[in-house]
């Protein structure tokens, strides 16, 4: 489902039509190293700026790149982004392509809002990205973490049972000074690498 307020898509449209100014984006540091692969798919809420986007994502992560599409509810693809050791393409519906250096500069520029790829990799297993410095407000019963604060983003967590997609996160929240992501995850599929 695809939801927009206030006139967003007409300015996601134009965004994504412009891909100008500059991107205030955390930087990542170097050295955080990948996730193990997965194959996801679920669906994103985007909240930012008072606006709101929603739709179904697949995300592939591999060992040596990412591949997200944002999707309509019958599986029209509204964005594809993929970032490899090249960098990073953005694909709109209307099949014009935008690169950058880190999906998270694209996105930015591109949509409005950050999809912190090289972090949401970790967050996205529920574990905090390594060799970054994080909190955390506890633990459930498995020793899971309920709640990540890291690099000025808290991530909160709902879990499958262990016997269920070996009890990787089901929903997850990532919100940040100006925006919040929720994700439901329909399926954990394993990704060779």
């Amino acid at each position: 489902m695809i939801v927009f307020k206030r006139g967003v898509f007409a300015a996601l449209v134009a965004m994504l039509l412009t891909l100008g100014g500059c991107a205030s984006v955390q930087p990542v540091p170097e050295k955080a190293g990948r996730a193990a692969p997965f194959d996801v798919l679920g669906r994103v809420l985007v909240h930012f700026e008072g606006n709101a986007i929603s739709a179904n994502v697949r995300w592939l992560h591999t060992k040596d790149a990412d591949e997200i599409w944002l999707m309509t509810p019958t599986g029209q693809a509204l964005a594809h982004l993929r970032e490899d050791a090249n960098g990073a393409v953005l694909t709109g519906a209307d099949k014009k392509q935008y690169s950058a250096a880190r999906v998270e500069a694209l996105t930015k520029q591109g949509l409005g809002w950050e999809f912190p790829m090289a972090r949401l990799q970790h967050w996205i297993r529920g574990v905090p990205m390594p060799n970054t410095p994080f909190e955390t407000t506890g633990r459930d019963a498995n020793g899971q973490y309920r709640v990540i604060s890291q690099d000025g983003w808290k991530i909160s967590y709902d879990y499958y049972a262990a016997t269920e997609n070996d009890g990787l996160p089901r929903r997850m929240e990532v919100a940040g000074s100006v925006q919040t992501m929720r994700f439901v995850i329909d399926t954990w599929r394993k990704e060779t690498p």
